[in-house]
């Protein structure tokens, strides 16, 4: 299958691209980047864009028989009117742009990334696909986000809006800014810590993809999360223990917000969301206990660095 993948040198994308690869798919990523990165095989094609603007990658879009559209500026910083732009213009826009180019007979399969940011801030409520959306920011977001994705499916298109957890994965993302705290003994629960967490391994939300991919009669909202979301203070808890850290230090609420400004409330309020598509349909997860996944992923991290010194040698 020739699949296009937008925002491909991403966290996400870039893991993607390459598990797509090996399961013998046609693979293009689009990027902002002048250049593909250095580890980027070979055999993934490589086109430079900004898909917030209409231009010829969107001829790529008219070739391709699956797209998977990922494109989006982080949320993990402090927010401001030019940064909530942002957030807000590269997901819309590059969404546009990509059902623009979409033929209606014989288009392709569509994937788009929303969020599970779409609930808003529910308290212990167990969210699934059925649930309606919040009203802060990021939920506003991803409503107009999936509003672009619907025009898709008017097209008569197979569509599948995939809504994230937060992804754990071992090359970055919130291990990458969580795990240095811990590690200076300065990790622990954010704000009351009692705020639930909703997360995926990355290794179970490639392995999703493909199964998305091979299961045509699933298609719309789909939760890409475990069917085990944590408060925040177990989240921590186990992560201290997989690191070997204690975990008790909290950060109060007041600092955040100091520190974040408006952002600080995605990570004190959360959402418990739950992936009832997919368990419906028979997706096995490889890593659905918290525990299991963090002592995988740092375990493998270490290995990682242990492999990097030795070869400096």
């Amino acid at each position: 299958m020739k699949v296009l993948i937008t925002g491909g040198l991403g966290f996400v994308g870039a893991q993607l691209s390459i598990r797509l690869l090996e399961r013998g798919h046609q693979v293009t990523v689009v990027g902002r980047a002048p250049e593909s990165r250095s580890y980027t095989p070979k055999e993934i094609r490589y086109v430079s864009a900004d898909t917030m603007i209409k231009g010829p990658w969107q001829e790529e879009v008219v070739r391709q028989e699956a797209v998977i559209n990922l494109a989006g500026t982080s949320i993990f910083k402090r927010w401001n009117d030019e940064t909530k732009k942002l957030i807000y213009d590269s997901r819309i826009l590059t969404t546009r742009n990509v059902v623009e180019a979409m033929v209606q007979e014989n288009g392709p399969l569509f994937c788009s990334a929303s969020a599970v940011g779409y609930y808003g801030s529910r308290g212990d409520e167990e969210l699934t696909e059925d649930d309606g959306p919040g009203n802060d920011f990021l939920a506003t977001v991803c409503i107009d986000w999936e509003k672009e994705v619907e025009k898709a499916a008017n097209k008569g298109l197979r569509t599948v809006i995939t809504r994230f957890g937060t992804i754990l994965g071992k090359t970055g993302g919130a291990l990458g800014q969580m795990i240095p705290a811990f590690k200076k003994f300065v990790g622990g629960p954010l704000g009351s810590g009692n705020q639930w967490f909703s997360w995926i391994h990355m290794e179970d939300l490639l392995r999703a993809f493909v199964f998305l991919f091979e299961n045509p009669d699933i298609d719309g909202p789909v939760n890409l999360c475990s069917p085990n979301p944590v408060r925040n203070r177990d989240l921590a808890r186990a992560l201290g223990k997989a690191l070997a850290r204690p975990s008790f230090l909290t950060t109060p609420a007041f600092m955040l917000r100091i520190v974040l400004g408006e952002f600080a409330s995605v990570l004190l309020e959360g959402q418990r969301v739950l992936p009832a598509k997919l368990l419906k349909h028979g997706f096995n997860f490889r890593y659905p206990e918290i525990a299991g996944a963090l002592e995988e992923l740092v375990s493998k991290r270490s290995r990682r660095r242990n492999h990097v010194s030795i070869t400096r040698r």
